[in-house]
């Protein structure tokens, strides 16, 4: 008898409903595969669940209810004998089988639901765990002597697509006060990407008043003008009056001042 063979005989069992040769061979067949013997003790003890205990009368009772009865045959005179339909067994099996696997189905579900959780919990976690080790290794960078690895920390901003307000402090101050030309032109076209940051456009204006490259100093007012940034028209007209500003820098300010004064 094959396993699933078994299985599909187990509510029959329980309901008595075998004949003497399949009764044996399944109560065979149980002693010998501990795995269907367990698949028909759960079956027993899930269904042993629905079988409430009703007490018995006590014959007070019953003889009480057997002279109220022939009282009741007498006072009609006829009794109109009703035939009881057999009930059967299966049928509650059945109802029982479907309430199990609807209880497993659900608990299923739910397993899975919790399972899926706790991996989106670890994800997030191991993003996060990520994110601050390369924030790490991007602000060392930032403060190494050499001026390549400065850089290399600095390119480091494309990693992060909301860099934190430590990372955006990092970079103003590499635009602000590194001593390397290409670091400081680095940390503005790391910047230049986040415009709509208060802090960003503070440090662009600060920026202006004080560098001293042409290059970035183009940069800067491109950007600000860019980004339509009025407090920008007082360091630039600033530039206009300094002998050491660069002539075509004079003419680029004077060109564009009008459009954010």
């Amino acid at each position: 008898m094959e396993k699933q063979q078994v299985f599909e005989l187990i509510p029959d069992y329980l309901d008595g409903a075998l004949d003497a040769t399949q009764k044996a061979e399944f109560e065979k067949h149980i002693q010998q595969y501990p795995e269907c013997k367990k698949e028909l003790e759960q079956m027993k003890a899930f269904l042993n669940i629905f079988d409430e205990e009703v007490p018995a009368p006590t014959d007070r009772l019953k003889a009480k209810f057997e002279s109220a009865l022939e009282q009741e045959k007498i006072n009609q005179g006829k009794v109109v004998q009703i035939h009881q339909r057999k009930s059967s067994n299966w049928t509650g099996s059945v109802l029982k089988i479907a309430a199990s696997i609807a209880l497993l189905v659900a608990a299923f579900q739910m397993g899975s639901l919790f399972q899926q959780r706790k991996v989106n919990e670890d994800i997030a976690q191991l993003q996060d765990e990520t994110n601050q080790m390369k924030q790490t290794a991007m602000l060392s960078l930032m403060e190494n002597q050499s001026a390549s690895k400065r850089i290399q920390g600095v390119n480091y901003i494309e990693e992060f697509e909301q860099p934190d307000e430590a990372i955006i402090q990092a970079l103003a101050n590499r635009l602000l006060y590194d001593e390397n030309d290409n670091v400081r032109m680095t940390a503005f076209e790391a910047l230049v990407k986040f415009t709509s940051s208060e802090r960003v456009k503070t440090t662009f204006i600060k920026a202006l008043e004080q560098e001293k490259n042409p290059s970035i100093q183009v940069a800067i007012i491109q950007a600000l003008v860019q980004i339509q940034e009025k407090k920008a028209a007082e360091p630039m007209k600033k530039l206009l009056e300094k002998e050491d500003t660069q002539p075509f820098i004079k003419d680029q300010i004077r060109a564009v001042l009008p459009s954010i004064t």
